[in-house]
């Protein structure tokens, strides 16, 4: 299969994806909390959109592996392997709020090929496959380019929230927000997503997990920014991530958080 039917199939899964977890938005959906301590809520939407998908691949690629967020994890080991987060920003969802999408990666041996963010409410989506990135929503369609931002104090920084993170981490966070020219949170996966579209400079998370970001590393790389761990190691396996679209601003920002 090429790259273009293997785009033609992810589509159809974010189509089929999206019909799954609409007739759940903005209503009195039941929630569940994963977490032992703390929230890290999960819908039925959450889990019908993942069988969804699931079953999509499956029937289609037998032998590909396949991670995800609410089931156990499939041949792993495989050639290519989809990691999958039905719903990245379930606590914006659950709230009514259009900080969530879903995020749809193929990877081969471990590195992420090609990505899709899809927000159905919206109708936008976001896909990359490293090498190029675009667009396609109400406004249109297009290629997505990061902008230039020449210092760190001419940054807009988003983090979903500091709140999340380890108190250390959350401390180094607080050095480069001190310093930038706007800080904001709630973004989720649509604060890469708007990285790539050039409407914004750095994203800073920690605890992040591989589904929450292996969708979006090839679109962040594939608009040309960078995108890697704290250390400024791989991305992929998630954890503490930087995503930036100017290497000034990365190496300014990298900077602060290893000192």
């Amino acid at each position: 299969m090429t790259a273009v039917d293997f785009a033609n199939f992810v589509d159809g899964l974010a189509s089929a994806s999206g019909k799954a977890i609409l007739p759940f938005f903005r209503t009195s959906l039941g929630v569940e909390n994963k977490a032992e301590q703390g929230f890290d809520p999960v819908t039925a939407a959450d889990r019908a959109a993942e069988v969804t998908i699931r079953t999509m691949i499956k029937q289609t690629f037998p032998t590909h592996g396949i991670i995800g967020e609410e089931f156990d994890d499939e041949r792993t080991d495989a050639e290519y392997v989809w990691v999958l987060d039905p719903i990245d920003g379930t606590k914006s969802f659950i709230s009514g709020m259009l900080a969530w999408g879903s995020l749809i990666a193929l990877t081969r041996g471990g590195t992420p090929v090609y990505g899709m963010m899809h927000q159905p409410y919206v109708g936008e989506r976001f896909t990359g496959d490293g090498n190029m990135a675009r667009y396609r929503g109400p406004s249109g369609e297009r290629n997505l380019h990061v902008r230039h931002c020449a210092t760190l104090e001419d940054a807009v920084l988003f983090t979903t929230s500091p709140l999340l993170m380890s108190a250390e981490d959350r401390a180094k966070f607080v050095t480069v927000e001190n310093v930038v020219k706007l800080s904001r949170y709630g973004g989720d996966c649509y604060a890469y997503c708007m990285l790539a579209a050039g409407q914004l400079d750095l994203v800073i998370e920690s605890g992040l997990n591989a589904y929450d970001i292996m969708a979006l590393i090839p679109i962040v790389r594939g608009a040309g920014g960078i995108i890697t761990s704290w250390d400024g190691g791989l991305a992929e396996q998630g954890g503490r991530i930087i995503a930036a679209g100017d290497k000034r601003v990365h190496e300014a920002a990298m900077k602060m958080l290893r000192a």
